[in-house]
C-alpha cells in the first residue's frame, strides 16, 4: 500500500473536498457552551453508499436506522451529533433518530431514506431532541447557503464547513481528525475526503469511533462495500485504546460520481489503496489521541502463517493493559509482550519468536537476550514506540496501533458523565 502513495497527493478540504460534497458544523447546545455538536454532510447528487458497523450486540438507535436506509446502497446526506449517544433509551431513541433524518430530508429536499444518522456521546440518556433538531435546521440552512456561495468560492466555503463538521463529531477527542487526497487517473482527477472521531472506548471491531468518507468517483455500492470492508479491516479494526467496543461505531463511504469517472484496472487498484491509506491515517490519528495517552504505539507482527494470526497477535499486544502500563512506565518488560501474543488465539511456535523494541532485540527464539536497559529506556521515552515480533512461521504480517495507559485515562473516564 505505502509504495502506491506517489499516485496521489494530500490536499485540504476534509470530507467536503470531493466535487459535489458540502459539510457544515454548528453549535446546538447538546454539549457544553461554545462547542460544535451537529455536523451535516451533503452530496448534490445521490450517491452510492456503503457502511460498516460495530460488532457490539448492544447497538445505538441511529445504527439500526442507518442500516435500514442503506439497504438499497444509496444515500445523499449524513447527519451526526455528539454529546449524546442516543443508545439504550427505547422507543424515544428510534423516534429521535428518525426525526433527525426527516428534518434533513425536509430542508434539503431529499427522501428521508437517503439520510444516514450517527450519534456519539453518553449512553442511556434521552436525546435533547428540541436542541438537536434546531441545530439540524441551522446546519441545513447554512449548508444551502454555502452551496449557493460555493459556485463562486468552492474551496473557501467547503473547507471551513468541513473543518467545523470534523469539530462537531468530537467528544473527548483533543485533535481534529480529517484528511483529503486526490488521485490522478487516466480520465482525470478523483478526490477522496474523510473525517473521523475517536479517543476512548476504542477496541478492534470498531470502538466509539465514527468515520465518514466521501469521493466523487463513480463506483457501484456493492464494489464500494467490498473496498470499505477491506480498508476497515486493515485500519480502524486494528486500533485499540482501552479494550471497549462501543454501541455507536460506524464508518460510511459515499461515492457520488461527480467526477464523471468510473474506475477500472490500475485506476481502481490505486483508488482502493488510497482508501486504505486514508483509513490507516485516520486510525493512527485516533490511536495518537487516545484518552490520556502520552505515547503512540505501533505493533508489527511478521512471519505469521496467516494474516489472521498476525492481526490477532498485534491487536492482543496493543490491547494488553500490562503492556500499555509498562510502556507508560518506560519499562522494557518484554515478557508482557510475549504473554499477550500467547493468549491472542493465534497459531505460532514460542520457541521461534524474536521480539524488538524499536531496533533493539530483547528476545530471540523465545528467550531473553542481553540488551542495554539504558538504550531500551531511551526507546521507551519516545512519543512513538514501535514493537516488532517475527514469528518465523510464514510470510504474513499485520500492524496494529494503540497507546499507553496513564493516570489521566482514569481521570477522564471516572467522571465522563459529569
Amino acid at each position: 500500500m505505502n509504495n502506491m502513495e506517489n499516485t496521489w497527493k494530500s490536499i485540504e478540504g476534509g470530507v467536503a473536498a470531493p466535487k459535489g460534497f458540502y459539510a457544515v458544523g454548528v453549535q446546538a447546545g447538546i454539549k457544553v457552551e461554545d462547542k460544535y455538536d451537529i455536523a451535516l454532510v451533503f452530496s448534490q447528487l445521490k450517491a452510492q453508499a456503503a457502511g460498516v458497523y460495530t460488532r457490539n450486540v448492544v447497538k445505538a438507535h441511529p445504527l439500526y436506522l442507518t442500516q435500514n436506509h442503506l439497504e438499497n446502497g444509496l444515500a445523499q446526506a449524513i447527519v451526526i451529533n455528539s454529546g449524546n449517544a442516543n443508545a439504550c433509551v427505547g422507543e424515544a431513541g428510534d423516534q429521535a433518530a428518525s426525526a433527525m433524518a426527516q428534518v434533513v430530508a425536509m430542508f434539503m429536499a431529499v427522501p428521508a431514506e437517503d439520510v444516514l444518522v450517527a450519534s456519539t456521546g453518553v449512553i442511556g440518556v434521552e436525546m435533547p431532541i428540541d436542541r438537536v433538531l434546531a441545530g439540524i435546521r441551522a446546519a441545513s440552512a447554512e449548508l444551502l447557503g454555502n452551496m449557493v456561495k460555493g459556485i463562486r468560492e468552492p474551496k473557501e466555503t467547503s473547507n471551513d464547513g468541513a473543518h467545523r463538521a470534523a469539530l462537531a463529531i468530537m467528544t473527548t477527542d483533543t485533535i481534529v481528525k480529517e484528511r483529503a487526497c486526490e488521485l490522478s487517473c487516466e480520465g482525470g482527477m478523483i478526490t477522496l475526503g474523510g473525517m473521523a472521531k475517536g479517543s476512548g472506548m476504542i477496541h478492534p471491531n470498531m470502538g466509539t469511533m465514527l468515520g465518514f468518507l466521501t469521493t466523487d468517483a463513480n463506483i457501484a455500492a456493492e464494489e464500494l462495500q467490498r473496498i470499505l470492508r477491506e480498508a476497515v479491516d486493515e485500519s480502524f479494526n486494528m486500533v485499540t485504546v482501552d479494550g471497549d467496543t462501543s454501541t455507536n461505531d460506524m464508518v460510511l463511504l459515499l461515492a457520488n460520481g461527480a467526477s464523471g469517472m468510473t474506475l477500472s484496472g490500475e485506476d481502481l487498484i490505486n483508488f482502493e489503496n488510497m482508501v486504505k491509506t486514508i483509513c490507516v491515517q485516520l486510525a493512527q490519528d485516533i490511536a495518537r489521541d487516545g484518552e490520556g495517552a502520552s505515547k503512540f504505539v505501533e505493533v508489527t507482527v511478521s512471519g505469521a502463517k496467516s494474516k489472521d494470526d498476525a492481526r490477532k497477535i498485534s491487536k492482543s499486544i496493543c490491547g494488553s493493559s500490562l503492556v500499555k502500563t509498562a510502556l507508560f512506565g518506560e519499562d522494557a518488560n518484554w515478557g508482557r509482550i510475549f504473554t499477550a501474543a500467547g493468549y491472542a488465539g493465534a497459531e505460532f511456535n514460542p520457541g521461534l519468536v524474536d521480539i524488538f523494541l524499536g531496533d533493539l532485540m530483547v528476545a530471540q527464539a523465545g528467550r531473553g537476550v542481553d540488551f542495554s536497559e539504558e538504550k531500551a529506556k531511551e526507546i521507551l521515552k519516545l512519543k512513538e514506540v514501535h514493537i516488532r515480533l517475527n514469528l518465523h512461521m510464514g510470510e504474513e504480517n499485520a500492524t496494529a496501533w494503540g497507546c499507553d495507559l496513564t493516570h489521566e485515562y482514569v481521570t477522564i473516564n471516572g467522571s465522563y458523565r459529569s
